[in-house]
């Protein structure tokens, strides 16, 4: 029992000294609910294990998804919406570049993630192209501000709305 103790105690150890010098690591992987609303911002191995370990306990993550609260969404989509999110976050100029241009690798990525139909791709780059001053309205607007606007955009086209939750 104290050699399991010792080892556990030396393992997350190892974990929160490594941890910043990894090659890669996730913005957040501790999902929603209350342990994630309190970690909120906090970056490190340490405060995503107790996230999510308080995610776990008590029901509170299952609660927060039936009443959408703590983070949580009730819609049930996981992926592509918060890695649209996540990409624009990390490529918000190149996809303002394609957008400009209507066309692009990191346009036809994001309109991948958002769900779009590669047959309807070319209505996804035109529809950035035609509506840029509406999506990125400043040059200091955030990655939810320019979903919040694409996803207005698509709504009122034709082929697009289909891609988009009223």
């Amino acid at each position: 029992m104290r050699r399991t103790l010792t080892f556990a105690a030396l393992t997350g150890a190892a974990l929160l000294v490594a941890a910043p010098f990894g090659a890669v690591q996730a913005k957040d992987s501790t999902g929603c609910g209350l342990g994630s609303t309190i970690f909120a911002g906090e970056s490190g191995v340490a405060p995503q294990v107790i996230a999510v370990t308080t995610n776990g306990t008590s029901g509170n993550q299952t609660f927060g998804i039936t009443s959408g609260t703590s983070g949580c969404d009730q819609d049930g989509v996981i992926e592509g919406d918060k890695m649209a999110s996540m990409f624009l976050g990390d490529n918000l100029d190149k996809v303002a570049r394609d957008a400009s241009r209507g066309e692009g690798e990191n346009l036809e990525s994001l309109a991948t993630l958002m769900g779009v139909e590669r047959r309807h791709h070319v209505a996804f780059y035109q529809a950035t192209q035609r509506n840029f001053g509406t999506i990125f309205a400043s040059e200091n607007v955030t990655a939810g501000q320019v979903l919040a606007s694409l996803r207005q955009v698509m709504a009122e086209d034709a082929v697009l709305r289909r891609y988009v939750q009223v």
